[in-house]
């Protein structure tokens, strides 16, 4: 009478494997069932020079092929980790709009969001820091995540940098691979919420700031996250990119590649460790410049030059045509304002799209510059741009007319303001 094996066969490590069984072995040495004590999260980090060149499989490789698209590194923005229990219900008080939907459970159909745009306002309802909000759960975390008790193997695969393990482990842990660090966390602290808040660089230090005021007792942990990179991708034929629609949103630990929550006309936001155009069929690396000048060509501001802290109020700078606010949501700082004038529906003064003409000074037009109707009654302010195109905050009936702004040394430059194509048609 045959009699089955008490434990099923173990699996082969997959021949990307790149931690030795027997390593892999004296890692879980102790982690057998029953195993009393705290559950930990360990992870093994890679050294830079122990990093695995990428598969042939690239991310991003899917119906995009045949489109050629460019990457855009964004140097200028930074992002920041917000992670633990209360995180969610702590940016909620905080944030103009609602949290982006949790990531679906196994086999279930993605959710119509995982990112989202936002701005932190001060008490009299003035913009302090715009970000775009990603949400990061465990199943998104670098490498793989074995259950307690799993059979005593543990690897990386290859294109990652990071293997997680959840288990029992002792506290001595030996036989790890010479390039590796191990940093272990709570299980709790592993399961909760994270988010990534993507912001200008510039105010990365006064933004952790801002959230460690209203911290409290709260458990949660604010902190830099330079561990990925932010990058925008753009179709090659800029009138394409509103349906730029045929790349495949992903969420890993090494790559996360999502639509721009704010107009279809910014394409798409890459956070990658590697460089974006690897990690795109078709991409190439474009030229930032290139990017910024989209963007004020199709009036999306951006950063603090864009939206100087303190000072632009977000209706005024098209927060909610920028999917960026939500007047169905709880209670937020600065909130009072902002409601108030939307729900007496007048917004007199916007931020516009224009562009320069004329004898233009080195550096572009000074910040703050007054804009000026033809018989000289001021009509706004310039906010920020590049070269010819810029931003900025005109009285909407006058935005339509010939504006003009003096320069410095007595010349002048005319405006010419535009209403984008993705505006509601109501403010058409």
């Amino acid at each position: 009478m045959s009699t089955s094996p008490p434990f099923p066969p173990p699996t082969a490590l997959p021949t990307a494997s790149l931690i030795s069984e027997m390593a892999a072995a004296a890692l879980l040495r102790g982690a057998s069932p029953g195993s009393s004590g705290v559950a930990w999260r360990w992870r093994l980090r890679l050294a830079p020079r122990y990093r695995p060149a990428h598969g042939s499989g690239r991310q991003g490789a899917n119906s995009a092929e045949g489109r050629a698209w460019a990457c855009f590194p964004l140097l200028e923005r930074a992002l920041v980790r917000v992670r633990g229990p209360d995180s969610a219900p702590f940016l909620l008080g905080l944030l103009t709009n609602e949290l982006p939907l949790p990531g679906p459970a196994a086999g279930a159909a993605p959710p119509p969001a995982r990112v989202c745009y936002a701005h932190f306002l001060n008490v009299q309802g003035r913009t302090l820091y715009d970000v775009i909000l990603y949400r990061v759960g465990l199943r998104d975390q670098p490498g793989i995540v074995l259950p307690p008790h799993a059979a005593s193997r543990c690897y990386l695969l290859a294109g990652q940098a990071t293997a997680t393990c959840h288990l029992p482990l002792p506290v001595a842990v030996l036989g790890i691979p010479q390039g590796l660090r191990v940093q272990k966390t709570k299980m709790q602290d592993a399961q909760a919420p994270a988010f990534l808040l993507e912001c200008d660089s510039a105010v990365l230090g006064a933004l952790q700031r801002h959230l460690a005021l209203y911290k409290i007792r709260r458990k949660v942990t604010v902190e830099s996250y330079p561990e990925l990179r932010v990058w925008a991708v753009l179709p090659d034929a800029p009138e394409e990119a509103s349906a730029a629609a045929t790349l495949q949103e992903q969420a890993q630990g090494t790559a996360i590649l999502t639509r721009d929550p704010r107009t279809a006309r910014m394409g798409w936001r890459l956070l990658a460790q590697d460089e974006g155009p690897a990690l795109v069929a078709g991409g190439r690396l474009g030229d930032v410049q290139d990017y910024h000048r989209h963007r004020y060509r199709h009036g999306v501001p951006e950063g603090v030059r864009d939206l100087p802290p303190g000072v632009a109020l977000p209706l005024e700078s098209n927060l909610a045509f920028m999917n960026g606010i939500s007047f169905d949501k709880g209670c937020y700082i600065g909130q009072e304002l902002t409601a108030r004038t939307h729900h007496m529906g007048v917004v007199r003064k916007r931020l516009f799209p224009v562009q320069l003409a004329g004898l233009l000074p080195a550096h572009s037009l000074a910040p703050g510059a007054s804009v000026l109707t033809e018989s000289g009654q001021s009509a706004g302010k310039y906010r920020a741009g590049l070269g010819d195109l810029g931003l900025a905050l005109l009285r909407s009936e006058q935005a339509r007319g010939p504006l003009h702004v003096r320069t410095p040394e007595g010349g002048r430059v005319t405006l010419s303001a535009s209403v984008p194509d993705w505006w509601p048609m109501a403010t058409k």
